[in-house]
């Protein structure tokens, strides 16, 4: 009789902890899987020290190791994001890490401690080219390019509330608009082949339904999407199951058919042609227009530049995707080994835009494993003026790295369409950590920038970090990466100008 108690008390508190569980909403495991998964938690505790004698140590695991997730979960939740005791990096014996070196002296520099500090890009989108709504961006961090479909819809709704608060873009990815980009945030649209959204019954581009997607909503830029550094050179194939009505209305296809998108655009054919497609959706917008590319050959990008040099056409933006970066479903071999890796890409494109005087007329974006101080300060060191951000964002909203994008059963509900797991997101308060996340990326870059003695990451050169070449022995940023300069301008005059749009006009 008293073990029958027992076990009905003990059914009982399971009970009430699955229905606590189940409404709860800071927590998108526990929606989902009740009671099951405070064992995930139980083991994440004693995670690491299970790691460091039986699997790896925080720094070993791909594609982000588990201190860095660590650092973008705390920041999220306002948590300490602080390490005690010391670097787990093999600091003399880490090949190819950057190292960033600290200023004894500097001049006058923004509050490091104001979360809510404005950290505005130093460049006028479309402002060189003269577009008729030309902008500054309000933040130098950004949503990268996820589609709903690929998303769901409530992770897309809380990456664009997060970026919304954190007064960040947010880009549509080649999905089309969703109604669940309508968050709030200022949005860049993304043209990918199959011109979702904005194409004809044959799969072409359609101008008309462009301008009437622009109209109805705060389209900011277009972005014209060549490839992504996860599959360059591949178009992708949505299969007809995944093709729901609301689908298929965004993105204009058929309901339940298979829609290839091929691996190149039809509306243009050449660099030529693509730089008339880029002013004829500039003249018809008054949008700044750029293009998004993961980087290969050379000679694309040493033509663009050529023909931008002696004419009165071109991009507005270049938004350079390492090979590194992330994908929901790819091909191992286009993953692992296909396009260059972020540092060496957009070395060798700033590069080419630099010999010829065009850095100043051009807004230069990374993407790929960006959203972390370091690597961001790196990719400001190289000519970045924007960073956007993918998995990380992902992960400031729960993503766990489960690595089921491709299978539509991500555990969190980020990475799919089923109704039930993405049911686990609540996307106030997964919004509300977003951009928090986003915040706090700021606030770092700031930081690291007071540290080199200046006061924006875009002041940040290629001589201030080295790269560790074997034991004890190091070569600046540019001298790996053949970096050539571009700003003619890096001195007092720019420095005092950025110092003033971070603080409003203040005197510091």
């Amino acid at each position: 009789m008293h073990a029958r108690k027992i076990g009905a008390a003990a059914a009982a508190a399971v009970a009430v902890l699955a229905a606590r569980d189940l409404v709860q909403k800071k927590h998108a495991l526990l929606r989902n899987f009740p009671v099951l998964r405070h064992a995930r938690y139980l083991l994440e505790t004693v995670g690491p020290e299970l790691r460091q004698y039986i699997v790896s140590s925080n720094e070993e695991e791909r594609p982000f190791s588990r201190d860095q997730r660590s650092w973008i979960y705390a920041s999220a939740k306002e948590e300490n994001n602080y390490f005690g005791f010391g670097t787990e990096v093999d600091v003399a014996g880490a090949q190819g890490r950057a190292y960033l070196k600290q200023r004894t002296f500097a001049g006058p520099l923004p509050d490091l401690h104001d979360p809510q500090s404005p950290l505005p890009s130093a460049k006028v989108l479309g402002g060189p080219r003269g577009r008729a709504k030309a902008f500054r961006p309000g933040s130098v961090v950004n949503i990268s390019a996820m589609s709903f479909g690929s998303l769901s819809g409530a992770a897309v709704t809380a990456l664009n509330q997060g970026a919304a608060q954190a007064g960040a873009m947010h880009n549509t990815g080649e999905g089309g608009l969703s109604p669940y980009h309508r968050g709030g945030a200022d949005l860049v649209l993304q043209l990918g082949t199959s011109y979702f959204g904005c194409r004809n019954e044959d799969g072409g581009f359609d101008l008309g339904r462009l301008k009437e997607v622009v109209a109805g909503a705060p389209v900011k830029a277009i972005e014209i999407k060549l490839s992504q550094g996860a599959k360059p050179g591949l178009g992708g194939m949505l299969p007809g199951a995944k093709v729901t009505p609301e689908i298929a209305a965004i993105r204009g296809i058929p309901v339940g058919r298979d829609c290839a998108s091929p691996s190149r655009h039809s509306a243009f054919g050449d660099v030529d042609s693509m730089l008339d497609f880029v002013e004829l959706l500039a003249a018809e917008t008054g949008l700044p227009v750029g293009i998004k590319s993961a980087v290969g050959e050379q000679d694309f990008w040493r033509e663009l530049a050529a023909l931008m040099a002696v004419g009165d056409r071109g991009v507005d933006f270049v938004t350079v995707d390492g090979g590194e970066g992330g994908t929901g479903a790819a091909p191992r071999m286009f993953a692992d080994s296909v396009s260059l890796p972020f540092r060496m890409g957009f070395s060798r494109v700033y590069g080419t835009f630099a010999e010829l005087g065009l850095t100043d007329d051009v807004t230069f974006i990374g993407s790929g494993k960006l959203g972390l101080p370091e690597n961001a300060a790196v990719a400001f060191a190289l000519g970045a003026d924007m960073v956007n951000v993918a998995r990380e964002a992902m992960l400031s909203i729960g993503c766990i790295q489960a690595q089921k994008c491709h299978t539509d059963k991500c555990p969190t509900g980020i990475a799919t369409q089923n109704p039930w797991l993405a049911r686990g997101i609540d996307p106030a308060s997964k919004g509300n950590r977003a951009a928090v996340y986003l915040r706090t990326l700021r606030k770092e870059l700031t930081k690291v920038s007071s540290a080199l003695g200046v006061a924006h990451p875009a002041l940040i050169t290629a001589d201030d970090i080295e790269v560790l070449n074997g034991d004890y022995e190091a070569r600046t940023l540019g001298g790996v990466y053949g970096y050539k300069e571009g700003w003619g301008e890096l001195g007092p005059d720019l420095a005092a100008e950025i110092t003033a749009l971070m603080t409003g006009g203040r005197t510091l």
